[in-house]
Order: structure tokens, then sequence, then C-alpha cells
């Protein structure tokens, strides 16, 4: 194949056609506080054949599709875009983080993805041709598909939504951030099993030896190469000019990765996918490479995979109101509720557990992936793609407001008790304000992200102003910051510390108490609810002398 004059400035124009209506149309949503890939999606539905196609066919037409070698290289692009993406997608995963985050996280991430996939799967089982099945041969396979794709959430749009909220550091934003992450891992390993079933491998593998081989490449992945390369990143850093060394080596690995598993018989995508996590692993990679690699492919490739879709089907023509109403009714039954009851089981109230299953819902640009995939290997119809684009949309859009409405009826039912966690609370020996301020406030800093001096000024500002020491041996240090949610902290000290309190006596208890600043009223009622509970020296002696912190959280949230 050989491309022509003509064809090189059709591609050209095509590829700044697509690149300018994605991001003018992306700036206009993201003032409107919704992802940018939405606007780049619609942007595709545009310029496709359910706007542009129908109202000027000739310009689609001469644009498009007037040349078949055009049309191979931008396949091959969106293609290259899509791996990429995958790719960015995995740097972001931290498994570290997932596992941190304990026994609440675990719950949400299997209830997130065990649930759904029950219900989408029975759905798909039982009612298939009410989904739009598009060959019975492939029933199981489609079950497998809907379940999946119910699963899945869309971890860089659950990024983006917890940051507008600025709950990305609170302990809501770190347990939809960790079990997003392992969700995305256990969808795409599930539905890359799927491409394996269906596919057929001119390698000459059969299902089960896909299967063999994938579970090695996955063990070697995680077990050897992301050591080898955590060894050679730092090292490779100083023979090569930086950031383009670094860069090209995450590539090279990635795409490497990419082709095995293609090889193999599954998308190319599983293995950049995984190998993002193994390189993202890495306590060498700087985050200025994360930034430059993810805005370069984010702003760039990625807009020309989310125009295409809209290019490849008529949204109009194959819109089906039952089969999006069903998609959208089990995508926001099975996350919400599966999510949900994982959060509350795991402690969480109502309000936030809703706010989380609400907050997980968000598919965006994953499903869409997920469903171009299916409808490239003819497992899905025209108008089950479209179903899956529209709730992949819907489920984004509706994520942060929803999920503010029940942070807020939270916050307003939020007791001080509910604030109390035991991995929050430490003994100390420092005897002096100043000192335990600041201890206090650099262990806040590490078990919420926010920024320590900024932090520490405000605390220390606040105490100036009166000293939060009370009467009963008990002291409350407290700062109105930036933040979405209230945070405490707790030393004690048998000794005490001298805090100018009201009746003389040093301080044995004292709580770092950080609240919204735009809710002043919160801090208030935390405050009250702190002077009630510890109402006398005895309750305070015997919660500084208790040496089991197990004990001492237990006896705190006993306190009427």
């Amino acid at each position: 194949m050989s491309l022509s004059s003509q064809d090189i400035t059709i591609f050209l124009l095509c590829v700044a056609v697509m690149l300018f209506f994605s991001r003018t149309i992306g700036e206009l949503l993201r003032k409107w506080k919704q992802p940018i890939v939405i606007g780049e999606i619609i942007a595709g539905i545009i310029l496709g054949p359910t706007l542009i196609g129908a109202l000027f066919p000739e310009l689609f037409k001469n644009l498009f599709q007037s040349s078949s070698n055009v049309n191979i290289v931008l396949q091959g692009i969106t293609f290259l875009a899509v791996v990429m993406l995958l790719l960015v997608s995995g740097l972001e995963v931290d498994l570290t983080l997932a596992i941190r985050q304990g026994k609440t996280a675990s719950l949400i991430s299997l209830m997130g993805i065990l649930f759904p996939f029950v219900v989408g799967f029975l759905s798909a089982w039982y009612f298939p041709q009410q989904l739009g099945i598009s060959n019975s041969e492939l029933h199981i396979e489609f079950a497998l598909f809907v379940g999946t794709a119910l699963s899945i959430t869309a971890l860089p749009v659950v990024a983006r939504t917890l940051m507008d909220l600025n709950i990305f550091k609170t302990e809501i934003g770190f347990l939809i951030i960790a079990s997003a992450m392992v969700n995305d891992l256990i969808g795409w390993i599930i539905f890359s099993f799927i491409l394996a079933m269906i596919g057929k491998n001119s390698q000459g593998f059969n299902f089960g030896s896909t299967i063999v081989v994938l579970t090695i490449f996955i063990a070697f992945v995680f077990l050897i190469l992301r050591k080898v390369i955590d060894f050679i990143l730092p090292r490779f850093e100083k023979i090569t000019t930086y950031p383009g060394g670094v860069l090209n080596l995450i590539l090279v690995i990635g795409l490497a990765g990419a082709a095995f598993t293609e090889w193999i018989g599954v998308h190319a995508i599983f293995g950049a996918f995984i190998i993002g996590i193994a390189i993202g692993d890495s306590a060498h990679l700087k985050e200025e490479t994360r930034e430059i690699i993810q805005q370069f492919i984010t702003n760039i490739f990625a807009p020309l995979f989310f125009v295409s879709i809209g290019l490849r089907v008529n949204f109009i023509q194959n819109f089906d109101i039952g089969i999006v109403a069903l998609f959208l009714i089990l995508a926001f039954v099975g996350k919400v509720i599966g999510c949900g009851l994982g959060a509350y089981w795991g402690g969480m109230n109502r309000e936030d557990s809703l706010a989380i299953g609400f907050g997980m819902n968000s598919r965006g640009a994953m499903e869409i992936v997920l469903g171009t995939l299916a409808y490239q290997t003819g497992l899905i119809q025209e108008k089950v793609f479209v179903a899956l684009v529209i709730m992949a949309l819907i489920t984004s859009i509706s994520s942060a407001p929803l999920m503010s409405y029940f942070l807020k009826r939270s916050k307003r039912k939020l007791n001080f008790s509910d604030l109390l966690k035991k991995e929050n609370i430490f003994f100390t020996d420092v005897n002096n304000k100043k000192e335990i301020i600041r201890e206090l406030c650099m262990f806040a800093s590490q078990k919420s992200k926010l920024n320590f001096e900024h932090m520490y000024k405000e605390v220390c500002k606040r105490e100036e102003q009166m000293s939060t020491g009370l009467i009963n041996h008990l002291a409350i240090p407290h700062a109105r910051l930036k933040i979405q949610y209230p945070f405490v902290a707790v030393a004690l000290n048998k000794e005490g510390v001298d805090f100018d309190s009201l009746d003389g006596e040093k301080s044995k208890v004292i709580f770092l108490l950080l609240t919204p600043q735009s809710e002043p009223e919160i801090q208030l009622k935390m405050l009250a609810e702190v002077s009630k509970k510890f109402s006398t020296k005895e309750i305070v002696d015997e919660l500084s002398n208790e040496s089991s912190i197990d004990e001492i959280i237990l006896k705190m949230k006993q306190l009427s």
C-alpha cells in the first residue's frame, strides 16, 4: 500500500479536524465540570454519520470515507492510541495503595466486581434478546461480556471527579481510588479471557494454552519484570537524555507487552495495561515523567480514538430505547448497590456508602474501550455498542453531582465518633505544646495527604488567638481548611503537655480537629461533642493510661 499525495492531504486534514473538534468541545464541557473525554466522544458523534453524515453526506464521505488507504492508516493510529491509553491507565494503578486501604477497600472492590457481574451475567443469560445479543452461538461469551461491562470502573474519570470535588486526598477518596484500581485489573483480566474464548489466533493457541500462557505472563510481569524495571530505571536515566530516554523505554516495554498478548490471542491492550502497572509501581519513576507521558497520550492520541467512536456508527439509527434503558438500570443497580454494600459492611455510614457507590459507577473511557473491542470482534451489535457508549456518558456525568449530594447529607449527620479511626491514634512523649502540635500535623499530613506547612500554620494561628486547652486534661487544637471532609488525629501523653488549660492542668489527650473552611458549623458541632463526651478527669485519665489502641478506640466510641 502506498499513500498518494491526495491520501496524505486527506489523512492530515482528518487528524486536524478530529483534534480541533475534540479539544474545542472538551474544553466547553470542562467549564461545566464534565470530563474532557465526554466532549471528545460528542465531537465524534457530531463529525460522524449521526450528524454531519446525515446533514452533509458528501462532506462526510469526502473527508472520512473517500479512501480505503486513509481509513487503514486512521485505524492504525486509533489502535495505537487505545493501546497507549491503557498503558497510561496502568501507570495510574498503585496496587500498594489498594493493599494499604485494608478491609473496607477489599469489600468495596469485591462487591464492586461480584455484584454487578452476577447481575449482568444472569440478565444476559436469561434475557439475551432483550439485551441485543448478535450471535446466539456466543451466548456464554455475551453473558460474560455484559457482566464484565457492568463491573468495570473508569479509573481516570473517577480520579478526575474526586479532584473536582476536592475529596481526592480524603479517606473516601482513597477508598474509591483503591477499589477502582482493583476493579480495573480484575475486569480487564476477565475481558481478556473472553477475547481468548472467541479469538482465532494465527499462532495456533487454543483457549486452554492461551490462558496458561497469559497466567505465566501476568506472574512474570508482577514477580520479575516489575523488579527489573525498578532496578534499571534510575540507571537508564543516568546514561540517556532525560526525559526522552525514559519515555522511550516506557513505550518500548509497553508496546512489546502489547505485541506479546496480541500474539497469544488476547488483545494488545491487556499487555499494555499490565506493563503499565509494573512500570507505574516503580519508586524511581518520577512524577514529572508520568505527567509528560500522560499529557502526550491523553491530549494527542486518546482524542483520536474517542472521536473515532462516533465515526463508526449512527447513534440515531442504532438508538434502541429498550436496550439503553436496560443497560442504564443494570449499571446503576449493580454498581451502586454492590459498592454501597461493600462500603457499608466495611463500617461506612449509609450516606458515605451511597457516595462511594455513585463514585464507583463512573464508566467513562474504559467502558467505551471495552465496548469498541467487543463490537470490532463481532461479540455485540451496533445497538448494544451505542447503548454502552450512552451508559458510559450518563454514569460519568451523573457521578459528581450524586456523590456531592450524598456527601453533604453525610456531613449533616456526621458525629464525632464517626471520625475516630484506630490508625489515627498514637502515643507520644513530646512535652512541649508547639512540638506536639507539629507532631500531630505531621502525622495528619501523612495520613490525609494534606499539605503539612499550611496545616501547621493554620493550627498555630488559631492557637495564638486563644489556647485550645480545656479542662479535665483535654486539648483540642483545630483549624478550618479548604477540605471537603473533617479529619481527627489523637495524641496520648501520660505525663501531659502544658496547653494553658482553663483549670491549669496538663493535657493528656490531645485531639487535632480539621474541618471544612466553608462549613464552620461542623467545627462548632465537633468541639461541643468532644467537650460533652470527655466531661470528667476520670474518663481522660483512664484513656491516657490505657496501653492498647484497640481498647482506647472502643472506649471512645462507647462514650455518650
